[in-house]
């Protein structure tokens, strides 16, 4: 972590969201809602699984917050922001619509974006990746009961947590990233990723799907995840000098509210959020 000084509306030119799980109970769609108000982009790339019709199969709900994302990216799409929706598995019945444009929104199978600097990266979900994993470390890891046990416990603290003024705190991160197998099922899964960008002579890889932030060199091969809206609360960004980088809105969220909070009378042009930032490149 980095401390760093945020404006309070962003403006980039571009960025990557994927796993929202709208329609999924454990969605953080406050947040989401409050990181697209603040932000403005020349293009938004959803990395799939924005809509989660597996968890809306076995239990629907559509809360009034996940409505008010999806007629956010639609509103966005309309007033002139480029949007791309690249389907992952948990939508991927619209990969039938690949090649198509719904509601103003672009849809496609895989992207490839240039950089302000140059460097060119393929857009995918990821689940294409799974192979590398054999299916069944990574995935009984996070399909199983105890994923969902963990994600309960993991929404029910960070309410207490919330009550208690203490900011977002992801618990499913933390496991993951100290069990010893998920480690190594996402080092795997990252590496075959950056593999499938050297193959195409891409000078790296942007994808979701394993609810992962992280920016990383794998073999001079730039590994970008752009995180999820369930654990991690995380998006990728391009700034307008072409930099990476990824941002915790769970971490700015709460700055901005104590911030306000503060001074209901005052109205700064930036605001300090230590902690915000994780990674860039």
């Amino acid at each position: 972590m980095v401390s760093a000084i945020i404006p309070q509306r962003l403006n980039l030119n571009a960025v990557w969201l994927s796993d929202l799980h709208l329609g999924y109970k454990g969605c953080r769609a406050e947040f989401l809602l409050d990181f697209l108000n603040r932000t403005k982009a020349d293009v938004i790339y959803l990395v799939g699984d924005v809509v989660d019709f597996w968890a809306m199969k076995r239990h629907f709900i559509w809360p009034a917050s996940h409505h008010a994302v999806l007629k956010r990216l639609i509103d966005l799409a309309a007033s002139g922001t480029r949007v791309v929706y690249i389907p992952g598995n948990h939508d991927e019945f619209s990969r039938e619509l690949c090649g198509h444009r719904l509601l103003n929104i672009e849809i496609a199978d895989e992207w490839i974006h240039t950089t302000a600097q140059g460097k060119r990266l393929l857009l995918v979900h990821g689940d294409q990746f799974d192979y590398a994993v054999r299916c069944s470390r990574l995935h009984h890891f996070v399909g199983d009961m105890s994923y969902n046990l963990l994600l309960f416990l993991n929404r029910w603290g960070n309410r207490l947590r919330s009550w208690c003024g203490l900011p977002y705190w992801s618990l499913a991160y933390y496991i993951k990233n100290r069990v010893r197998n998920a480690r190594s099922a996402i080092d795997a899964f990252e590496r075959a990723a950056a593999q499938e960008a050297r193959h195409r002579g891409l000078d790296g890889i942007i994808c979701g799907h394993i609810h992962q932030p992280e920016i990383r060199s794998i073999d001079d091969v730039l590994y970008c995840n752009d995180g999820d809206w369930i654990e991690s609360c995380t998006a990728l960004v391009e700034h307008r000098d072409g930099r990476l980088e990824l941002i915790h809105w769970g971490d700015l969220q709460q700055a901005l509210k104590c911030d306000r909070a503060a001074n209901e009378e005052a109205t700064p042009q930036l605001l300090r959020l230590p902690a915000l930032v994780s990674r860039n490149l």
